[in-house]
Parts: structure tokens; sequence; C-alpha cells
């Protein structure tokens, strides 16, 4: 069914608004424009907040447990301390928050963003398997988990699934335009 013929009065086809600047709007391409609209905006809400707390004391030491026990980001510590690498990881976070504004503009953007949210949320689910406390022992251990950081972190699992539905309707946009 093309997005021509989808009905208008249901809200999970919402179609884009005119577009008068001619502008690439990475979800005109999808027939559900409202949900991946919503889906963006999301993001960007999670990364300019979660990137702005970074620059915290409280937010450096909440997430330096995390830090410190990953493989993957412990270097950070090494390097430029807990408030240093909770700065580095707030530039990375707002850059992401930057690329998916940009995104609802021009397709490129839109895929930079959703593969750097990709490659956040992969990362930070890496520390279910490397934070001690996630398996709750209290009620038998894994596949029992804690609240915090357990539930804490495996919520990361659903905002992956939403970056990576944003990246396959952003490179279908990026296509099409570049057929134009």
């Amino acid at each position: 069914m093309s997005q021509t013929s989808l009905p208008t009065t249901d809200p999970v086809y919402l179609t884009p608004p005119s577009n008068q600047f001619n502008l690439q709007i990475a979800e005109k391409g999808e027939g559900s424009f409202a949900l991946l609209a919503f889906n963006r905006w999301a993001l960007v809400v999670v990364f300019l907040w979660f990137g702005a707390m970074k620059f915290t004391a409280y937010e450096a030491n909440g997430i330096a447990p995390f830090i410190a026990n990953s493989p993957i980001m412990g270097w950070l510590h090494t390097l430029f301390g807990i408030q240093g690498a909770s700065y580095v990881i707030g530039v990375l976070e707002l850059g992401t928050a930057v690329a998916l504004i940009l995104g609802a503009f021009k397709p490129i953007f839109s895929v930079l963003g959703s593969a750097m949210s990709i490659a956040t949320y992969v990362i930070t689910l890496t520390f279910f398997l490397t934070t001690p406390g996630v398996a709750e022992m209290t009620a038998g251990g894994f596949p029992a988990i804690s609240a915090i950081p357990g539930q804490f972190l495996l919520k990361d699992l659903v905002l992956l699934a939403a970056s990576v539905t944003l990246l396959i309707a952003s490179f279908q946009d990026l296509r099409g335009s570049f057929r134009h």
C-alpha cells in the first residue's frame, strides 16, 4: 500500500505536513510518519537530557560504576578521571541529539544520529554483563534482575529498538533522496 493511499484519519498513518521549504524530512518516506517522528523526538529528549546531566558531579558519580566495570569504557576513567569521562560521554550524547535534530531535515544526519544512538545502547547493554549487582541474588540470581542496575539497564533494549527502527527508515529515505 503506498503512502498516498493510507487512511489519513488513522493516527498511525498520518502523512507529513506540507513541505513548503522542500526539506528532505527523513520521516516522509514512511507510511507511519507520526510514529517515526515521535520516535526521533523521544530519542532527542533522552540524549539532550542525559547528555546535559553528564556535566554534573551527580551524574558523573552515578555512571562511574558502569564505566569502571566496563572493558569497553573503563579506559575513559583512566584517561580523563570520573568527571572527565562523564564530560566525554556528555559531548557524545549531545552530539547524537544534534545529529538526530538535523536528521529531521536531512536524511544523512538521521542515519548518523541513529547509528550513534545504536552504538550508545549497544555499549550500555554490555553493562548488563559487566556491572556487579545486575542479578538479584535474593530472588535466586539470574534471570531475576535487580531494579537498579538490572532493570535500569534492560530498558535500553527498547531504546536500541527505537534507534534501529529510525536507522532503517532513514536509510530508506536517504536512498530515495539520491534518486531525485
